[in-house]
């Protein structure tokens, strides 16, 4: 281990001599690399903030304007400042006036005028940008069917696009439209249809009159405020959801809000634990300077449509703080280092040396020095991370209380400001027991992972790994980005040696790894095992399920005509319904980064449609009614994604009301209702980086979240390649009503039954 001495730059000695001055030309060296690393990053910061700044503008764009206005002006013979010099000179005195030469001065004046010009472009195309990528009629068109408005607004789009140059990650925040606030009527319809399946018919009547009185009442109040909210701000759902669903949560963050990754499927590139570390630490820095330099390509829609790239601002160098009331997110605009969890003893990493990132044979030598480190932990330290794991008010008087003075203070803040938080996990984890690989990247022993950072790497002992990912900050599609580019770098890119090692050299001259100190009092001890007990029976009563459904995939269902999705989400709706016989209120997470800052709409997949199309019927009127629901799912997709969903709405309606102190019953019963089917699709975003056709062993598992409800189920899945498609499915072991794996069981089932419904009808053509 590196010891305090290794980062001092210089020593001194008081004698009777004077003081002797002890200058470290190798420390000083690292201080002046550091500085240099510092101001370049600042240098390209302040460069990328100038380039989106004036985007779709462009340097050359700017000389063509420019070179064109000037060039015309001397052409006509007239004054290109437009007498904006003569006007300025009523007004300055004539000693300053006449200095310059009058030619240079006009000319000057044109630069102005023509920089204005080019401003006033800019923000032209820029309106207009924003306009068409309002318009959301092509997303309701009839699949393969394009009419006249669909091809007048793509010749638009592509004709500004093809004049710009090429993006950077936050070139088109400015030109997004702002999320709309959908009418109060409208909302109520949307709802009272949603529920409608679930209502008996007296229920229903029952909630029409609290809609109607609503909305003739207080509604338009309330929507009066987030009209205004609208036109202020950049979005205005996201900072109250934020901060209402998320930050103001008083309970586990742990299985309650963080969510999990997994590691490849079939393919293991090496069983070294420390290799694995390093190869992964690497590439995630790697897409963190492509982050801090904006050179990641924006999401685009359909390769046309950009979406809000807002969300990867704070992925790394950030920490959820706990708080007595709220919590709060802190994100420090760099950070040099990691902070390395292993059996209970926590370590600082240096990700520079000599200017430059650790390459990954430089990181799995620290990850070995980790490793052979035989220390035991400090009094408390070994479970210090289960307060991030328990309740958050006991946390924040613990850390107020013990933690913020103090060598306390100095390790506390290591963690909390490090770019990332890294676990080396002592268990093995094997794709024969993909549960318990789930359980154990979503709590773990409760008080081996830092549930409070954005980002959680867990390498385990025979070199698989994983994620875990705190919830506020983003939502899980950001974090897909990010693993998906590190996946695909791992194993060919970066690459092993034949006996598993990353490639290269250790470095001769690398300092160790700092071991963080602590002094944590009886006191605070306690306040420690009593978050652990809450969080370890927490942990305890998840029953976890992942299902590799490899009969079929996308691939099979498109050729149906089917939307894979709405596929899917029927499959749970059949499969709940054989599980627990009847319907339940359904939450489908879909995204609305087409808009400026947006996050996420719910989909109310339970619908009048797919629940006639699960009870039972005839096979050729099933059939039929399969494919109602299916086009009734697609259509409340797309509603969500254009703002035109239900939950946000009534959602940012209940807080203005609290706001104002005043109560509806008809908001306190909607927000009150439990979800007890939470489902999520984690798209694969980027592809094109795996070559599966080629390269099948590298699918991915995907990830997954804990249960929303405590007598319901949370299923995540993520559609893979063609051909695979894997469900996370998770409930509570202590409610009598749910199992994970009878679930499991019942949605393979229900995939089946509905594809055996289109080959029949197939076989009967024929």
């Amino acid at each position: 281990m590196a010891e305090a001495h290794q980062a001092v730059a210089f020593q001194f000695t008081v004698g009777p001599d004077g003081i002797d001055l002890q200058l470290s030309h190798e420390a000083l060296r690292q201080v002046y690399l550091s500085g240099l690393h510092s101001w370049k990053k600042k240098f390209i910061r302040f460069k990328n903030g100038i380039l989106n700044g004036v985007y779709p503008g462009s340097a050359p764009g700017f000389m063509l304007v420019l070179a064109g206005y000037l060039g015309r002006a001397h052409y006509l013979k007239v004054d290109p400042s437009l007498g904006l010099l003569v006007k300025l000179g009523r007004h300055v005195p004539v000693r300053y006036a006449c200095r310059t030469d009058f030619t240079k001065k006009i000319a000057f004046g044109g630069v102005m005028v023509g920089t204005g010009l080019w401003i006033a472009i800019i923000f032209s195309m820029r309106t207009v940008l924003k306009g068409l990528l309002s318009w959301h009629g092509w997303m309701f068109a009839p699949h393969g069917k394009m009419t006249w408005q669909i091809r007048l607004w793509l010749v638009c789009i592509l004709n500004i696009f093809s004049g710009m140059q090429t993006p950077m990650l936050y070139s088109f925040q400015n030109s997004l439209p702002h999320l709309p606030v959908p009418s109060v009527k409208d909302t109520m319809r949307r709802y009272l249809e949603s529920v409608q399946p679930l209502l008996s018919d007296e229920e229903h009547r029952r909630m029409q009159s609290l809609a109607l009185d609503f909305e003739k009442n207080l509604g338009p109040k309330l929507q009066w405020y987030l009209k205004l909210k609208s036109w202020w701000a950049s979005n205005y759902v996201s900072d109250w959801w934020e901060e209402y669903i998320y930050l103001r949560g008083r309970g586990p963050i742990m299985v309650n809000s963080n969510y999990y990754v997994m590691d490849f499927l079939y393919a293991f590139p090496t069983h070294l634990q420390a290799a694995r570390a390093g190869n992964i630490i690497h590439a995630i820095m790697l897409y963190r300077r492509k982050l801090d330099r904006a050179q990641i390509k924006p999401l685009m829609l359909q390769n046309t449509i950009p979406m809000c790239s807002s969300q990867y601002e704070r992925m790394f160098n950030t920490s959820r703080i706990p708080g007595i009331e709220t919590d709060t997110v802190q994100h420090m605009s760099d950070s040099r280092h990691i902070v390395v969890h292993h059996r209970g003893r926590y370590f600082k990493v240096w990700m520079f040396y000599d200017g430059r990132l650790l390459l990954p044979r430089e990181i799995e030598q620290q990850m070995e020095r980790i490793l052979a480190d035989t220390s035991e932990p400090q009094p408390g330290e070994e479970t210090l991370a289960a307060l991030t794991a328990g309740d958050r008010v006991p946390w924040a008087c613990a850390r107020n209380a013990y933690l913020r003075h103090g060598k306390n203070k100095k390790s506390l803040d290591t963690v909390e400001k490090a770019a990332f938080f890294v676990t080396l996990d002592d268990t093995e984890q094997r794709p024969e027991s993909l549960d318990h690989y789930a359980k154990s990247l979503l709590h773990g022993k409760c008080y081996d992972r830092w549930f409070d950072k954005s980002i959680n790497l867990i390498v385990f002992k025979n070199g698989t790994m994983g994620l875990n990912a705190e919830h506020s900050w983003a939502d899980a599609p950001i974090v897909g980005h990010l693993w998906e580019q590190v996946l695909s770098m791992d194993p060919v890119k970066l690459g092993y040696t034949a006996d598993g090692h990353c490639r290269g050299e250790p470095h001769p001259n690398l300092p160790g790894p700092q071991r963080l100190q602590w002094n944590i009092p009886p006191e605070c001890q306690t306040m420690i095992a009593n978050s652990l007990s809450v969080a370890v029976a927490l942990a305890n009563d998840v029953d976890s399920h992942i299902i590799p459904f490899s009969d079929f995939g996308k691939g099979l269902i498109k050729k149906y005509k089917i939307s894979p999705d709405a596929f899917i989400q029927l499959a749970l709706q059949l499969a709940h319904y054989r599980d627990k016989g009847k319907f339940c209120l359904t939450y489908e997470a879909s995204m609305t980064r087409l808009y400026r800052e947006g996050r996420t709409e719910t989909v109310r997949s339970c619908t009048m449609e797919s629940c006639a199309f699960v009870r039972p019927q005839g096979r050729e009127e099933k059939l039929c009614l399969l494919t109602q629901a299916a086009k009734k799912h697609q259509q409340m997709y797309r509603l969500a994604m254009t703002g035109q969903g239900t939950d946000r709405h009534l959602f940012c309606l209940y807080v203005v009301s609290k706001y104002l102190g005043q109560d509806s019953p008809f908001l306190q019963e909607v927000l009150s209702e439990p979800w007890r089917l939470s489902t999520s699709q984690t798209p694969l975003q980027q592809g094109e980086l795996f070559d599966l056709v080629n390269h099948p062993e590298y699918v991915t598992t995907g990830g997954g979240f804990g249960p929303v409800a405590d007598d319901g189920y949370g299923v995540a899945y993520v559609i893979v390649g063609e051909k695979l498609i894997n469900f996370h499915i998770s409930s509570k072991c202590s409610s009598p009503e749910t199992d994970s794996h009878r679930f499991g069981n019942n949605i393979r089932q229900a995939m089946l039954d509905m594809l055996n419904l289109f080959e029949l009808d197939k076989k009967t053509l024929k």
